[in-house]
């Protein structure tokens, strides 16, 4: 496969299709500020430095400063204080950024998913048609979860995807959507769904030296049929047998706006001795995930169980995994850094966080010129690679290269 520097060398030969903008939402400034600090590495190295087609390539900062305000009613205001003009824009937002705060009538609110949706576009009618293409990076989906209608209900993932279309980008980038169908929506768009089991599994790796992974020693855990789909190819990949919960519900109640679980129950192999990785695209409240590893660990006898999911939300706060952890139910949980992560998870001794900064500067990078990301997207080959490093006994080797210095 190739490797880091031969991709990007493959960029040198090419011509962006307009100078590179960023547009960082004040809700995703930590990843944002990583993904400007790689693409400024990128292209400190290329040899695109001379000639009008290329001027600006190459500099230290790529960000273009906005202004969100908010005024004592609560109603907003998006201001772009640089020029967009003929710039291939990228915008991220993470909608699932809590933290942030505004003042409205007296009292503090904090932002919710809604609040950073308007802002967002608030930020593209800004932009007024100026730039030569608009991209958004949106991680988690806004309402992804309602994603289909079931009953009287609203579509809001739909609503939302064609009106931002109907806004003029020219493409959406989003990760491990809850379901990716959504695409339907606008089916000639660009709509882009990317995934993360390269990052789990390095992250893991990373963690536990001990980590035997094939079909012996390891199993892949869907936490219910959902997430079927990404848990059968991380265990197809890796070589590993899959097992699936059934989430049986009481569809007579709704309990926190969803029918509450009634019992998990387990369709799979033998796990006994067994490590288990349950994988997963978010973790919410958490108290069906702590539920299925407390069922793997007690009723199942697995040896090790380890959490991966792509979205920490963690809506209820830690104290129930910290709780869990302390009776052994599991002994690692993975997130990545695309959505807002509780300060104090960071210092937890059963959390690793997966580095998505630098996957996500490779595709503004080569997306910027018009270039193939298949192979980016495809994450076989790589897996495959790092396995058999790490299964020839070389942890120190391994141990020593950092997320940061792997290929994407």
């Amino acid at each position: 496969m190739p490797s880091d520097v031969q991709l990007h060398e493959k960029l040198d030969r090419t011509v962006p299709v307009a100078p590179l903008g960023l547009i960082v939402l004040p809700s995703a400034e930590g990843l944002g500020e990583k993904i400007n600090s790689y693409i400024a590495q990128f292209r400190g190295t290329s040899k695109h430095l001379t000639g009008p087609l290329f001027d600006g390539y190459s500099r230290p900062d790529y960000r273009i400063p906005v202004s969100l305000r908010r005024f004592d009613t609560g109603e907003g205001r998006g201001m772009i204080e640089e020029s967009c003009r003929g710039k291939d824009i990228y915008i991220l937002v993470d909608v699932t950024n809590h933290s942030i705060t505004y003042q409205m009538n007296g009292f503090t609110n904090h932002m919710s998913p809604d609040d950073h949706y308007q802002d967002l576009k608030r930020v593209i009618t800004a932009i007024n048609g100026k730039a030569r293409r608009i991209h958004v990076i949106m991680p988690f989906l806004y309402e992804g979860r309602q994603h289909h209608r079931s009953g009287r209900e609203s579509l809001d993932a739909s609503l939302m995807l064609k009106e931002l279309m109907e806004l003029g980008i020219d493409s959406f980038i989003t990760f491990d959507a809850h379901d990716p169908r959504i695409s339907s929506v606008a089916p000639i768009s660009d709509f882009s769904n990317y995934t993360t089991p390269y990052q789990f599994l390095h992250a893991l790796l990373n963690s536990f030296d001990d980590l035997k992974v094939d079909r012996e020693h390891v199993v892949v855990i869907s936490p219910d049929e959902g997430a079927l789909p990404r848990t059968t190819y991380f265990a197809d990949v890796i070589g590993a047998d899959c097992g699936m919960f059934y989430k049986r519900r009481d569809y007579s109640k709704i309990v926190g706006g969803k029918n509450p679980i009634v019992q998990h129950q387990f369709l799979g192999t033998d796990l006994e001795g067994k490590d288990a990785i349950v994988i997963d695209d978010m973790i919410s409240s958490g108290g069906s995930m702590i539920d299925t590893t407390h069922q793997l660990k007690t009723n199942m006898h697995a040896k090790r169980v380890f959490v991966c999911a792509t979205f920490g939300l963690f809506t209820d706060g830690c104290a129930i995994f910290d709780d869990a952890y302390e009776k052994g139910y599991f002994d690692k949980i993975v997130t990545t850094n695309l959505c807002y992560t509780p300060p104090e998870l960071l210092e937890k001794p059963y959390f690793a966080q997966a580095d998505m900064s630098k996957y996500v500067a490779n595709i503004i990078d080569f997306m910027n010129h018009d270039a193939s990301i298949s192979h980016m997207s495809t994450s076989v080959e790589k897996i495959h690679e790092i396995l058999e490093k790490f299964n020839r006994n070389e942890h120190t080797e391994f141990e020593k290269r950092t997320l940061d210095e792997t290929e994407f």
